[in-house]
């Protein structure tokens, strides 16, 4: 269990939150199927228990602190994501509501990828399926390369085409393509990882 101030029980001899890891391991150790995690902040731990424990298991402790920044992101809002095995890998990306977590897309695994390509793509993708939802929503992306392709609406990866990844380069093309014949209404921002935690698209993979 992660060193943290306060930890939630969400299955165990008697749930709640908990202020030391003794009084957390009293409910949990020996306790099949437990179901706990730390919380740097008694916010942070009290939102997680009105909530369900799948949210967040396995997931890193700054996960949800952008909700008790001083200057928070938008809540109302899309975010992407991308994971990459490697340098270049099996690469997927996805783009979910930053507010409530909800997947809107997933796709991969595609083979001898990069993580800024996925990132690229994961932006376009959700620009796209807010364009058709009529939402004129930020996107948020924790990749400034990706961020910067996407201003000149061109994907200027050095990654090598080869037969492996010929589908992923039909994916940056089409990619290419629609930024150039779509104007982009949606605010496209950074997301601060240093102060809002990581993502909530994040594959929590690190």
């Amino acid at each position: 269990m992660p060193k943290g101030k306060y930890y939630v029980v969400w299955k165990g001899r008697k749930t709640g939150i908990y202020t030391t890891w003794e009084d957390c391991a009293k409910q949990v150790k020996g306790f099949v199927g437990a179901e706990y995690k730390a919380f740097a902040t008694r916010a942070e731990a009290e939102s997680a228990f009105q909530g369900k424990y799948w949210r967040y298991a396995g997931k890193p402790a700054t996960n949800g602190k952008w909700r008790f920044a001083a200057e928070p992101p938008i809540a109302e809002s899309y975010c992407v994501d991308a994971a990459c095995s490697g340098s270049s890998g099996r690469l997927e990306y996805q783009g979910v509501h930053t507010r409530t977590g909800k997947l809107i897309f997933h796709q991969g695994p595609f083979k001898n990828g990069t993580n800024n390509v996925g990132e690229f793509l994961a932006i376009v993708h959700i620009l796209g399926w807010l364009k058709q939802k009529g939402l004129d929503s930020p996107v948020y992306s924790d990749s400034g390369t990706a961020l910067a392709w996407v201003k000149k609406k061109r994907c200027n990866t050095n990654l090598v085409k080869d037969k492996e990844n010929a589908t992923l380069f039909e994916f940056i093309d089409r990619a290419e393509d629609w930024l150039v014949e779509n104007r982009v209404s949606n605010p496209v921002l950074k997301w601060d990882t240093r102060v809002w935690g990581e993502i909530p698209a994040d594959f929590n993979r690190k």
